[in-house]
């Protein structure tokens, strides 16, 4: 899924990622990049990447 399908399905993830600098939410580059190649084009560490998806995934099923 990419970054465009996560916030059109998830709207409440895009704060999530914008929190992480992952601004792109709304760029062309969202309708093709994963969560994880914007996270490394946005130089986030595995860790972080790991921590913004457990976010998000409580950001979703809290949602639920």
């Amino acid at each position: 899924m990419n970054l465009g399908e996560v916030v059109f399905k998830y709207p409440e993830a895009a704060e999530v990622l914008t929190d992480y600098g992952l601004s792109c939410v709304g760029c062309f580059a969202s309708s093709f990049d994963t969560i994880e190649q914007g996270a490394k084009i946005h130089q986030l560490d595995d860790e972080e990447l790991n921590e913004m998806i457990e976010r998000i995934n409580e950001v979703i099923n809290n949602g639920e």
